[in-house]
């Protein structure tokens, strides 16, 4: 499916489904299967650095790279499914999207999605900055990154970059967890996406995400082996505005991706 017929997709049904065509065999002999897709990856990933480092990277190329992060998946076996789309092609302005964090594939799919239907800019960690060839888009793409050390001062820079983005008509992507994880830690998914979107009086939405596909390493922890056979589910939830406190939207949030864990699993 080419970026012309995916956007239709996400725009017209809410979600997408990676075509029934047959892919490479979903067993990875010898680590075969992870190297195809990290060399794939790479390459794409050395294509948009290149465009950053040209200052070419607006958002209609962002959203194209996107897109094909999901071809590079595809193309080992792996198969993606997005839904739950209906509520965001309802707002009519900016939104939180309030996420869990399975792997770094979330990162690089999600903007394709977000992108459909608004501007959008994430929060991301200030050590992806650094990272070789993928420090290049980040810091071209000008994203909201935080130490994760400090999380006073984190919590005034989100607040203060977040609300001017959003102020121009921008949405903005949290993954509240203090690290990526396989396993949902309602105890450690702050509530900082529901404190950028009080400040900001815009409604939040909840991402469940299951990207495990994605290992973690064990000597390199982004480069963990790949599992096609493991479906990458995204779902999104219905709007909420953010009244009071905001205790029952972060449980609204909590809820919504737990049990779409539950049921993927």
């Amino acid at each position: 499916m080419n970026k012309d017929e995916y956007l239709h997709s996400l725009r017209s049904d809410f979600s997408y489904d990676s075509p029934p065509r047959g892919g490479l065999p979903a067993k990875d002999i010898g680590g075969w299967l992870s190297f195809a897709y990290y060399i794939r990856l790479i390459s794409t990933l050395t294509q948009a650095s290149f465009a950053a480092r040209r200052g070419r990277l607006d958002n209609e190329r962002w959203a194209w790279y996107s897109h094909r992060i999901i071809e590079v998946v595809e193309s080992v076996g792996g198969k993606v499914h997005i839904s739950g789309l209906e509520g965001v092609s309802q707002c009519q302005g900016p939104v939180v999207y309030i996420a869990n964090h399975m792997s770094l594939l979330e990162p690089l799919i999600l903007p394709g999605i977000a992108l459909a239907f608004n501007r959008v800019t994430f929060v991301i960690k200030e050590e992806l900055r650094r990272y070789p060839v993928i420090g290049h888009i980040m810091r071209a793409l000008k994203l909201i990154a935080v130490s994760r050390k400090n999380p006073r001062e984190d919590l005034k820079l989100v607040l203060s970059e977040g609300h001017k983005f959003i102020a121009n008509g921008g949405s903005i992507v949290i993954f509240p967890q203090a690290t990526r994880s396989v396993e949902f830690d309602a105890r450690v998914f702050n509530t900082l996406g529901v404190k950028l979107a009080k400040r900001a009086n815009v409604p939040v939405i909840p991402v469940a995400l299951k990207t495990d596909a994605w290992g973690i390493g064990r000597r390199l922890k982004d480069f963990g082996k790949i599992n096609p056979r493991k479906r990458v589910h995204i779902c999104f939830g219905e709007p909420m505005p953010v009244h009071g406190s905001g205790k029952e939207e972060h449980q609204y949030i909590i809820e919504f991706i737990s049990e779409k864990l539950k049921t993927w699993r």
